[in-house]
């Protein structure tokens, strides 16, 4: 590790379309709104006027069999299309006049594809009957950020050592990174054990040659994470681990402070 530093980026991860599958990435510009190219676009319901988000799986449980990626890297200022890999394996780009019509037939319930956010988002989170959530067995509405895609925050950070920690405590299930979709993830120095991303709320994680994000909240989970995607099964077990043992909270929410550009093998100090 660098001098100074505590750890290390060791992935990172953007989400073109809100709900599915995105890239894993070797370097992203970092912009006030997170990692470039991050939650641009999103599947709206015309039924209800919301965001699609498989935060409600009675209604949205394919979400996860969908992935998508930029048909060319993002740049400031310029959003590319998207190559949208449907379950069956076919592929659609975005800018396709028939998008909406495959995705939609694909999902089985009408679907628009998104650019633009409504100035007031919002999604439909249906909260399992697991002990610890502040919900259970109803589906709530959620508001999001004005004008954004995000349920709360532009980036999401989460260390290895909270997801060491959690797969201790509950070792028959697989807490892999995908599960909980961070857009960054640490690997901190020897040492460093438990839910170590808990304390840095109020504190500001200096990444590389000058990006900054200052944290500002424990990101609680929800029925995402306990979801079957690619090989990972359904797993109750997943979010009733973090709910028993850290108040349902796995990583942390962020804001940019300053950007600039990270990559992988970046080092980490908090300041």
């Amino acid at each position: 590790m660098a001098l100074g530093s505590i750890g290390s980026v060791v992935s990172l991860w953007r989400y073109p379309v809100k709900s599915m599958m995105g890239e894993e990435l070797n370097a992203s510009d970092v912009t006030e709104r997170g990692l470039l190219g991050d939650r641009v676009y999103a599947l709206l319901d015309p039924a209800t006027g919301k965001v699609v988000s498989a935060k409600n799986p009675p209604k949205w449980s394919r979400m996860f069999d969908f992935r998508a990626s930029f048909v060319s890297p993002p740049e400031s200022g310029h959003t590319p299309p998207v190559r949208i890999t449907l379950p069956d394996g076919t592929i659609v780009t975005s800018d396709r006049p028939d998008v909406d019509r495959a995705v939609s037939h694909a999902l089985g319930r009408e679907v628009r594809f998104v650019s633009s956010a409504p100035e007031k988002p919002s999604l439909e989170e249906f909260w399992p009957n697991i002990e610890g959530l502040a919900h259970r067995e109803v589906v709530t509405d959620e508001g999001m950020p004005p004008r954004t895609f995000f349920d709360a925050s532009p980036v999401h950070i989460v260390t290895t050592a909270t997801i060491n920690r959690l797969q201790e405590l509950y070792p028959e299930g697989r807490f892999e990174v995908r599960r909980f979709r961070p857009n960054i993830v640490l690997r901190l120095g020897d040492g460093e054990t438990g839910f170590v991303e808990n304390a840095w709320v109020g504190r500001t994680v200096s990444i590389g040659e000058g990006v900054r994000v200052r944290i500002t909240a424990p990101c609680s989970r929800c029925v995402m994470t306990t979801l079957p995607q690619g090989d990972l099964p359904q797993d109750g077990g997943i979010l009733r681990t973090a709910a028993k043992h850290n108040k349902t909270n796995v990583g942390v929410y962020g804001v940019v402070e300053r950007g600039g550009r990270v990559r992988r093998g970046d080092p980490i100090r908090l300041v």
